[in-house]
């Protein structure tokens, strides 16, 4: 494989990236993905083939760290998207039946 690095770090964050199913089924589809990780991975699909091919795991691991760094350090990074208002009412629900 020639992205060993970065199967590595898919491979050490699949459990941060799978915590949505701890939350009831249906909260699922408002929380697995929303439209600033769709937004990001198409940014970074669209990024890499403008590149075409990298020399090795780590030039691709760069250049999607690179925008992730981006991300992280503008506005576009701290928007809300999801309204947690639904998830705490059922948090505390469950807390009152349990």
């Amino acid at each position: 494989m020639k992205l060993k690095e970065a199967a590595k770090k898919v491979e050490d964050g699949i459990e941060e990236t799978l915590i949505y199913c701890d939350f009831p089924s249906e909260h699922w589809t408002r929380i697995h993905t929303n439209n600033v990780i769709e937004q990001l991975n198409r940014e970074i699909r669209r990024r890499t083939r403008v590149v075409g091919t990298f020399p090795d795991g780590n030039s691709a691991l760069i250049l999607v760290c690179a925008r992730l760094r981006h991300v992280a350090g503008t506005q576009w990074g701290s928007k809300k998207y999801m309204n947690m208002k639904h998830l705490e009412t059922a948090l505390d629900d469950a807390f009152i039946a349990g």
